[in-house]
C-alpha cells in the first residue's frame, strides 16, 4: 500500500493532468487571494470539469465566510474542504454540517506542543494536516516551502487519519515519510518551477517517490 497522496495549489491543466495521470488521490484548489495559487469559482468550474471520478477534489480556504464558500460551491463541486486559517472546532463542525462535506483541518506545527492542539479537532474534522508554522512576515498561512521537525510526528495518536505538509519535495519525501511515519502527504511549493506554476515533472516525480514508500 503506497502513500496517500494529495498535490496542492493546482492552477493549470497541465499540471492536473500530471497530477491525474501518476496517480494522485486528492487534488487541492486554493481559494485565498493573498495565495500565487489562488482561484476564481469560474477558474476552479474549468479546471474541475477536466476531472474524472475517483480522485477527490479538496477545496483549500483560510478562515471563510459562510457567503463565500456558498459562491465558490455553487461553481465549483468539491469533495472535500480543507481549513487552513485558524477556524475553532466548532466553526469546522458547522462548515461540514451546513456543507454536508468532510473538512481537513490543518494545524501548524513548530514544537511538539502544538500537536496537543490536534486533539482538540479531531472530534470535529474528517481529518487533520501538519503543516510548518509559516515563517514571521508571510501573508498565507501554507504553501511556504517550509518544513518542520519531522520526528514531532513519530508516534501520534489520533482518532482521524492525519496528512502531512509543508516543504516536502520530490526529494525529500522518503526521508520525512521515515521520520515522521505519516501514511499521507500534501505537496504544494515542493512542485513548482515558481510560486504558483506547477511543474508536471516534477509532481510525476513527487507521486512515484510516495508509490515507491510503503
Amino acid at each position: 500500500m503506497s502513500v496517500f497522496t494529495k498535490i496542492c495549489g493546482i492552477t493549470d491543466h497541465a499540471a492536473l493532468q500530471a497530477a491525474l495521470e501518476n496517480g494522485a488521490d486528492m487534488c487541492g484548489f486554493v481559494f485565498y487571494p493573498p495565495s500565487p495559487r489562488n482561484l476564481t469559482a469560474e477558474q476552479a468550474e474549468d479546471l474541475l470539469r477536466a476531472m474524472p471520478t475517483g480522485t477527490d477534489r479538496v477545496g483549500v480556504f483560510v478562515d471563510p465566510e459562510t457567503d463565500f464558500l456558498d459562491q465558490i460551491l455553487a461553481k465549483a463541486r468539491l469533495d472535500l474542504l480543507q481549513l487552513h486559517g485558524d477556524e475553532t472546532p466548532d466553526r469546522c463542525r458547522a462548515i461540514s454540517i451546513y456543507f454536508g462535506l468532510p473538512i481537513i483541518k490543518a494545524i501548524k506545527v513548530e514544537t511538539p506542543a502544538d500537536l496537543a492542539m490536534a486533539k482538540d479537532y479531531q472530534d470535529a474534522v474528517d481529518w487533520l494536516m501538519f503543516d510548518a508554522r509559516p515563517p514571521k512576515g508571510a501573508n498565507r498561512p501554507g504553501g511556504n516551502a517550509v518544513s518542520f521537525d519531522w520526528t514531532i510526528m513519530q508516534g501520534a495518536q489520533f482518532n482521524r487519519p492525519w496528512i502531512l505538509s509543508g516543504g516536502l519535495t520530490p526529494e525529500n519525501l522518503t526521508t520525512a515519510v521515515k521520520l515522521s511515519g505519516a501514511k499521507a502527504v500534501d505537496v504544494s511549493s515542493g512542485v513548482e518551477s515558481a510560486p504558483g506554476k506547477k511543474d508536471p515533472a516534477r509532481i510525476a516525480a513527487f507521486l512515484k517517490a510516495a508509490k515507491g514508500l510503503q
